[in-house]
């Protein structure tokens, strides 16, 4: 496994971050430990989810999956970069959702409890929170730190602009600000490079790429194994694609490597992209990936991807002059 540094902080990451968003929903508890398991094996030492995560099973079972597993071995968490979110609803209270300082106190609180665990390493906003005054948000923020209930803290599905306003914020007030923004960017959803990816970089937050397979499109998935509505939706993404998919899959098949594979590791040659998520329903899965970050894409094949796939280029300068 290879290690990055996690935005410009000084913490040191895997390359592949452990998604648990299957936990509980999806992967029972028992199959959830074996992943974790031959994830810690792997020398993967990052583990993302979120206060919210857990399907059918309700709102905190992830967590709460994760707090059985560390509680197991209490050596295992000292070795572990824990990342978890706050801001989706977890009840119909209407106070117990958003960024207000009092959820995030709350919710904070919850999650510890859940994970079983005393502080939290990166504590991300799960989404933007447009009634809620920024100022609100890192006293909040800054109280958790005090209190010693987190270390860093991280956006997700942030907008350029709104990344730039709380870092600015932090930076008047001599804070650390965010140093992750955790958003969707694949080789089908590029758009992240034009104001996204460029505000990471300028404030040095290290990007982690959530649905690195674009839903399962560059994995070859055909939504067979969901509902009507997503497989239909699939399989109308696969037909608009097809040609795209299809040069895709060849490339992949002269690199000797599957798409899923290819689409990782392109990711992990993106500047800026501090490790990338992958969300394995089981053991098989995450074995089939774990070489990922050993792969080294040529200039050449990476120009080859861009005519596939093409960037979207940088904005504002993709207009400015």
């Amino acid at each position: 496994m290879h290690y990055r540094q996690l935005g410009r902080s000084g913490l040191r990451i895997s390359e592949l971050c452990l998604g648990t968003m299957n936990f509980g929903s999806r992967t029972p508890a028992k199959e959830a430990f074996d992943i974790l398991n031959r994830a810690v094996d792997a020398g993967i030492n990052f583990i993302d989810t979120a206060d919210q995560y857990g399907g059918s099973a309700g709102v905190g079972t992830t967590e709460s999956i994760i707090g059985q597993w560390l509680a197991e071995d209490k050596t295992r968490r000292d070795k572990l970069i824990i990342a978890t979110k706050v801001h989706e609803p977890m009840s119909d209270d209407i106070n117990d959702q958003g960024l207000s300082a009092r959820h995030i106190q709350m919710a904070c609180d919850a999650s510890l409890k859940r994970l079983g665990v005393d502080h939290i390493d990166l504590y991300q906003m799960h989404h933007i929170d447009r009634t809620t005054p920024i100022e609100e948000i890192w006293q909040a923020m800054d109280r958790l730190f005090q209190q010693g209930k987190i270390t860093y803290v991280g956006s997700s599905n942030f907008p350029g602009w709104a990344i730039a306003r709380a870092n600015e914020k932090a930076i008047s007030q001599q804070k650390l600000g965010l140093i992750t923004e955790q958003g969707l960017y694949n080789l089908i959803e590029r758009r992240a490079e034009l104001e996204v990816l460029p505000a990471c970089r300028e404030y040095g937050l290290g990007l982690i790429p959530w649905s690195p397979l674009a839903g399962g499109l560059l994995a070859g998935k055909t939504g067979d194994n969901h509902g009507r509505r997503q497989a239909e939706g699939m399989q109308s993404a696969l037909r608009e694609r097809a040609e795209q998919l299809d040069k895709f899959h060849a490339l992949c098949a002269n690199l000797e490597q599957t798409t899923s594979c290819i689409a990782l590791a392109w990711l992990l040659h993106q500047p800026g992209v501090a490790a990338t998520i992958i969300g394995p329903g089981s053991v098989g899965q995450l074995e089939s990936v774990l070489h990922v970050p050993e792969i080294q894409l040529s200039t050449a094949t990476l120009g080859q991807i861009d005519e596939i796939f093409p960037p979207c280029g940088e904005a504002p300068e993709a207009y400015a002059w």
